[in-house]
């Protein structure tokens, strides 16, 4: 006696049809998704030109401590989707952000975007250009606490008037793929008609490497603030502001030296114009090891005014690796501006990647 058999009902149909299509995209879409960040902490003695010796247990200062998650989808015939999320963080009080309450949690980066032969689309906050360039190209790398170049553009308490941060937000970038180590940057940050905001920013490089040699060439044009650095409010009659670096980089193989260049000009009712030079090196001591030095010079001109502030920073450092992803430092920094005291840092640190 056969068993009796009866027709699939409807709702099976649907249910295998389902997934055959599911199985299909899971066959021709591949995602991933990873999880990493960096974990920066430090102790000693911190001071900025004109302030109090501060004992401390510090994070961030070598590179700003964070978590992320990215993530691509493959879709086929040379196209990605990719996403990025990332949150700064403080290792010594457990919070967000780089500084407390200030950042949004996704403050780092956080975006999506799609990419192919033609490069790469993003949409969302992210670094522009200029930062990019100016990290790339001297011995500390994105040191906010540490290295003369970053400090002059982005960090310093006084002086530096670079506005919009080193992330924008509400931002569209492209970036071209690599022809024969040269690669470029283009992104726009819409204003959004926040009160904080004359327009939007516009930021642009070029980036090359070849053999021992590198160099860079960034412009950017701002008009909304960004979450740190200085805001338009510290400039009276704001309009725009304009700046431009070039950079440089060889590798001797004994050691690595770098060389930046640039220009910032803020125009408001009184035009203030930034000139930053920026020297530093990166020397390997065996296979483990690395002495760090840097030099910054940044003078200060603002119509009508006689005088012209400079900010003189030197840093000094040695680095050591435990592995592949952990660390030892050790740093020296001396910190020089018109009419006030020299600040000096000491610190020892630690950093972690994973």
């Amino acid at each position: 006696m056969h068993p009796t058999r009866t027709a699939p009902s409807p709702l099976t149909l649907a249910a295998l049809a389902t997934a055959a299509l599911l199985a299909a995209g899971s066959a021709q879409a591949q995602s991933t998704v990873t999880a990493y960040g960096l974990l920066d902490v430090a102790a000693g003695q911190f001071q900025v030109a004109g302030g109090a010796k501060v004992k401390r247990l510090d994070s961030g200062n070598f590179s700003t401590s964070y978590i992320g998650f990215r993530g691509t989808e493959d879709l086929g015939g040379g196209l990605k989707v990719n996403f990025a999320l990332e949150s700064f963080l403080l290792v010594d009080a457990g919070t967000a952000g780089r500084v407390n309450g200030v950042d949004g949690f996704w403050g780092r980066n956080a975006n999506v975007g799609i990419s192919g032969g033609f490069g790469t689309l993003r949409f969302g906050r992210m670094g522009p250009p200029l930062f990019v360039s100016t990290l790339l190209f001297n011995s500390f790398g994105d040191s906010f606490g540490y290295s003369p170049s970053i400090r002059q553009y982005y960090n310093a308490p006084y002086g530096t008037p670079l506005v919009g941060d080193s992330g924008w937000n509400n931002s569209i970038g492209y970036s071209s793929p690599r022809f024969g180590g040269l690669s470029g940057n283009v992104q726009v940050a819409a204003g959004e008609g926040a009160a904080t905001a004359r327009g939007p920013n516009w930021g642009a490089n070029l980036v090359y490497f070849g053999g021992p040699i590198g160099f860079t060439a960034a412009w950017q044009k701002v008009q909304a603030q960004g979450t740190l650095g200085r805001g338009i409010s510290a400039f009276p009659g704001f309009s725009d502001q304009t700046a431009y670096q070039f950079g440089g980089s060889f590798d001797a193989k004994f050691a690595k030296f770098f060389v930046q260049y640039g220009v910032i000009e803020t125009s408001a009712t009184a035009k203030v114009k930034v000139k930053n030079i920026n020297l530093s090196a990166s020397m390997p001591v065996g296979s483990t090891g690395a002495f760090l030095a840097a030099y910054g010079m940044g003078s200060i001109a603002t119509r009508g005014v006689a005088l012209k502030p400079e900010s003189d920073m030197i840093t000094l450092g040695y680095t050591h690796n435990l592995s592949k992803r952990t660390e030892l430092y050790g740093i020296f920094m001396s910190d020089k501006y018109t009419g006030r005291s020299t600040g000096t840092t000491l610190a020892a640190g630690m950093r972690h990647r994973f």
